[in-house]
This record gives structure tokens, sequence and C-alpha cells, in this order.
């Protein structure tokens, strides 16, 4: 347990040192109250008036979300600015993304046309290349590990390079085969996707701890990458969270290895896009909560395993005497798992909105109709 009780480890929601910390910690406990104003008002409400009720949340959720999203990320490049350690280009191009996403999002729940699909999906995925290629620019540069504390010698390259190949391959196994018959991607499916990878990036400012060699709590950071699973597949649900997983980069990054790069960011939350493997099980069509809990608790389970890799092949020198077997386990358990617990407890309330689950089935009933 040292590594969770560790003096580095930051407990976000009572920390107030800095003004970054301060409005996150503000944040945090501004969207405890929210959720429970919209589970108040959603037993309030009657049952006629809950689509409406639902549209009206789901646009004050989107531009809340990017609204704090760019309030801390400003707030970061002001403090690290100061400190020489963060670049506006950077800070520009992820900022005209989550405006874009703001944007678009609303669109999208207003009215659903093949023009609001358009202008979303080039608006958010022009702003997501140009982001994605900036972010490539500022980390081509330096020595990973030696910026890190750890020496290459420490690292075991040959366990990273190959535990990273097979994994990959089993992910991407694993969705084409809970997705046969799906086709690629379209313009409904890639805007839908752009808004919930930028809905996702922007929750997950919203952390509850952060933990030294990396990763972190949040508030439900990871569901609408899992309802977008949910929605459109298992292949297209990988694609997006290895999207997302890019986009996680720029956040605190901890990069010392090529190959634990790649475990850690682009296929560990790749495996995000598993949530939907129970989807269309016909078995438990009358149960979404149960199809979506089973789907979250693999994805969940399939992260922890990318981090815990990771852990022992690449931070292995943080154990010390310790088994890296057994530290990468308690470590990442420390936070993926409670993540993990968030979402699928907070997705089950979703799910049991039968007006949620009735407007999901009517999008994916459109697509269906869309293939024919």
């Amino acid at each position: 347990m040292n590594a969770l009780l560790a003096d580095k480890v930051t407990w976000y929601p009572f920390l107030f040192d800095t003004a970054l910390n301060a409005a996150r910690s503000v944040a945090i406990w501004l969207t405890l109250a929210l959720i429970a104003a919209f589970i108040a008002g959603f037993f309030a409400v009657k049952e006629e008036k809950k689509p409406q009720f639902l549209k009206i949340s789901f646009i004050t959720a989107i531009v809340y979300a990017c609204a704090v999203a760019v309030t801390l990320f400003s707030l970061k490049f002001t403090e690290d600015k100061a400190g020489g350690e963060f670049v506006a280009r950077l800070f520009i191009p992820l900022t005209v993304l989550i405006v874009a996403i703001a944007a678009s999002g609303v669109m999208l729940v207003i009215k659903r046309t093949r023009l609001t699909f358009v202008l979303a999906g080039i608006s958010v995925g022009a702003s997501l290349i140009v982001t994605l290629v900036f972010m490539g620019i500022h980390f081509a540069s330096g020595d990973g590990a030696d910026m890190n504390w750890i020496t290459n010698e420490d690292v075991n390259s040959v366990g990273l390079y190959v535990s990273a190949i097979v994994v990959t391959a089993a992910v991407l196994v694993a969705a084409f085969l809970l997705d046969k018959g799906e086709k690629g991607f379209d313009t409904r499916s890639i805007a839908y996707a752009a808004v919930c990878v930028a809905m996702s990036f922007a929750l997950s400012y919203l952390r509850v701890v952060k933990m030294p060699q990396g990763g972190s709590v949040t508030i439900a950071s990871l569901l609408p990458l899992m309802i977008y699973s949910y929605m459109f597949g298992t292949k297209k649900g990988v694609f997006a969270g290895m999207i997302y997983g890019l986009l996680q980069a720029v956040q605190d990054p901890y990069i010392i290895h090529p190959a634990q790069f790649f475990l850690d960011y682009p296929i560990a939350f790749a495996c995000i896009g598993l949530a939907g493997a129970f989807a269309h099980v016909k078995a438990l069509e009358n149960v979404p909560q149960l199809q979506f809990a089973l789907g979250a608790l693999v994805a969940g389970l399939c992260r922890f395993l990318m981090h815990y890799l990771s852990g022992v092949f690449a931070f292995g020198a943080f154990a010390g005497e310790q088994s890296p077997y057994l530290y990468s386990f308690i470590y990442q358990a420390g936070y993926v798992l409670p993540d993990i617990a968030i979402v699928i407890v907070v997705g089950i309330f979703v799910f049991s909105s039968k007006s949620f689950v009735g407007i999901i089935r009517r999008n994916n009933g459109e697509a269906a109709e869309n293939k024919r």
C-alpha cells in the first residue's frame, strides 16, 4: 500500500494551494452538486416531459464540461508558462478543439441532420488532427527515461515490446470478433465519435486523485466513450478510445519508452471501446443496465492489464525490494479500479432511464436504416 499512501499522491477535492488546484477542487464539488440536482430533477419530472429534460441536461452537460476544461486548461497554461514547462503550441489547438466540441455537441443534441453531422465531423475532426500533430511535435524530443528519474537500463524493453504487440493484437481481434456485422465509419458515427472523445477528455480534468507515477481517478470521464461503444459497436469504440488515449498524453504525461507510451495511452484506452461487447446480446435486451455494466467491467479489466504490464516492465525500478509484479498490481489497482467502479455506478443509473435507453436505441435504429 506504500504507493497508495505515498506523500506524492494528490487528493484534488481538498487541494487549494494554487489557483489551478482550487479551481479543480471547486469543479469537483460543483459537478457532484449538479449530478445530485440531475438525479432529483429526473425523478421529479413527469414521464412525458423526461425526453425534454434529458435533452436540456445533455446540452448543459456538454457546455459545462467544456467550460470547465477550458478554465482548468487555461489556468494550467498560465502556471506552467511561468515555470517554462508548457508551450502555446499545445494550449491553442486544445482550446480550439474543446470549443469545437461544445458547439458540435449542442448542434447534435438540438437537431440531428446530415448537415450537422458533416459540420460536427469536419470541425472537430480537423481540430483533433491538428491537436495530435502539435502533440507529436511537442513530445518528439528528449530522453523520456532520463527526464523521469529512471535510466534506460532500468527498463525492460523486450518485455515492453513483446507485451505491447501481443495485447494490441488481442484487443483488435476481440473488437472485430465482437462486432462482425458493423460497417465502417460514416459521417454520423464520426461526428458522435468526435463529440464523445472530447467529452471524455474534458471530464478527465475533473480528477479526484492523481497518482505519483501517472494515473488518476476521475468523475466518470470514460462514460461518454463507453456509451459511444454501446451505440456504435466495439470496432468504432476501440478506434475512438485510441484517439482519446493519444489526447491523454497531454495531461501530465509520464512517458519513458515508446512501447510504454503505447501501452499506457492509445492501447489502454482503446480497451474502453470493448464496453459495447454485450450491447447486442438479446438475452440481456431487457436489462440494458447489465449489458452496460458487463461491457464496462470487461473494458476496465483490459485497461488495467495494459497499465499493469507497463508498470512491471517500465516502472519496475520504483518497486525497490518488492516484486515489480506485486508493486504494479497494487499501484494500478489504486486508481484504475475505483475509476471504473465510478463509471459503472453512474452508467447503471443512466441506463436505468427508459427515456435514455429509448434515445440510444432510436439512434441505433437510424444507424441501421442508413446502412441499408
